[in-house]
């Protein structure tokens, strides 16, 4: 008799702890964060890090993030991809098969993103990378987006820019081979420039190797080829190196940059060899208003400097992961059934307004949405100077 008591009682006990409804309350959404914390560009996972913390305070000011009427609370997952790819996909596979996180924001830089973003394709799990403006991180990825616009766009805007402020005919770039993002630019900026001025018109296309500290012989050689404009297309450790460089070896004319320039580190190791120069970007800090600059004063505030557009685009990025989230009505407590939903919802998106602008996501994940040119001021500071739209 006491036995088949304590069997039963054993059951109820087993029955109430693996109820849905048990299962319902302890659930907890989980985002991954797979971003550069250490390696060449540390700045720019600290972005990441920095802007998602932002986001969860908000989340967990309001009780948890609301999906279907019921509250969650959510989770943040960061992991350090070292600024390497094979680490990046390491950092995915674990998120994903480990954590079991939902959503996975990042990797930032191309170089991690596109393999990365094999990873979360493979295993039908949604991933956005802020940042990653090569072709490749979204091709054929239905499981994959971004928040930023797409070099191909970048590439043009940035030589009709060339063109028309300045009315050169002659330049050259120089850029990194290694790297998926600082190759890729400098092939659609070079196919632009040569459909504006004609073939031949990059007179000089000089390339080196990650980890290069010395431009010296590349800088040489575009010195001694007439341009008239240097185009280099590289993140904030070199650009200072290549900028200080050009000018050691005689160069005055314009440097240009691109979207890679936007870490506050360009400025801060560059300096004033840096002052009135110009670069393509997603977000201009310097006379921000409404939510961009609500977004920068909070920020300013909590980490004593003016937020990248990395972290900015990562801003956006969670809020985006947000809205999906919630326009998916109802999560079931099954990883993969709320991953397809999520990416469902996600695809679905219209007008988001962000604090780097507007987006519609295409059917490839990929948001239609404007650059900004801004140009280095006397201060220092990332100045709007014109927005290019699609």
């Amino acid at each position: 008799m006491r036995r088949g008591l304590y069997f039963m009682v054993s059951c109820l006990v087993i029955g109430l702890i693996f109820t849905p409804c048990a299962w319902s309350k302890a659930k907890t959404i989980k985002i991954g964060i797979n971003a550069p914390m250490t390696g060449d560009i540390p700045k720019v996972g600290e972005g990441s890090k920095f802007a998602g913390e932002m986001w969860l305070e908000d989340i967990k000011a309001a009780g948890g993030l609301e999906v279907g009427g019921k509250k969650y609370p959510v989770e943040l997952v960061i992991e350090d991809n070292e600024s390497k790819a094979e680490s990046a996909v390491k950092v995915n596979t674990k998120m994903i098969t480990e954590d079991e996180v939902l959503f996975i924001v990042g990797p930032q830089s191309s170089k991690q993103a596109i393999p990365a973003g094999d990873v979360a394709n493979n295993y039908k799990t949604p991933m956005i990378s802020p940042w990653s403006t090569n072709p490749d991180t979204t091709k054929d990825r239905p499981f994959v987006f971004r928040g930023c616009f797409l070099d191909p766009f970048q590439g043009p805007v940035l030589a009709n820019f060339i063109k028309e402020e300045f009315g050169f005919t002659k330049a050259a770039v120089l850029y990194d081979v290694a790297s998926d993002y600082p190759k890729g630019l400098a092939e659609f900026f070079k196919e632009a420039w040569e459909k504006v001025n004609g073939p031949g018109s990059v007179v000089a296309f000089e390339s080196f190797t990650t980890k290069d500290a010395d431009f010296s012989s590349q800088l040489t050689k575009i010195i001694k080829s007439g341009a008239e404009v240097l185009f280099t297309p590289q993140y904030y450790n070199e650009v200072a190196l290549i900028v200080q460089q050009a000018h050691e070896l005689g160069w005055t004319k314009p440097i240009v940059g691109s979207d890679s320039w936007g870490s506050a580190e360009t400025v801060e190791l560059c300096g004033k060899e840096c002052y009135g120069l110009f670069f393509s970007t997603h977000y201009a800090a310097a006379g921000a208003k409404g939510a961009t600059k609500a977004f920068i004063d909070r920020y300013n505030k909590a980490h004593g400097y003016v937020p990248d557009d990395v972290a900015a685009l990562t801003w956006d990025a969670l809020g985006l992961v947000q809205t999906a989230i919630q326009s998916c009505g109802k999560l079931t407590g099954n990883v993969e059934k709320d991953r397809q939903c999520i990416r469902d919802a996600m695809a679905k998106i219209k007008e988001f307004d962000g604090i780097t602008g507007k987006m519609t996501f295409t059917e490839d994940g990929d948001p239609i949405k404007c650059a900004v040119v801004v140009r280095i001021s006397d201060k220092g500071e990332y100045e709007f100077y014109k927005s290019v739209c699609p």
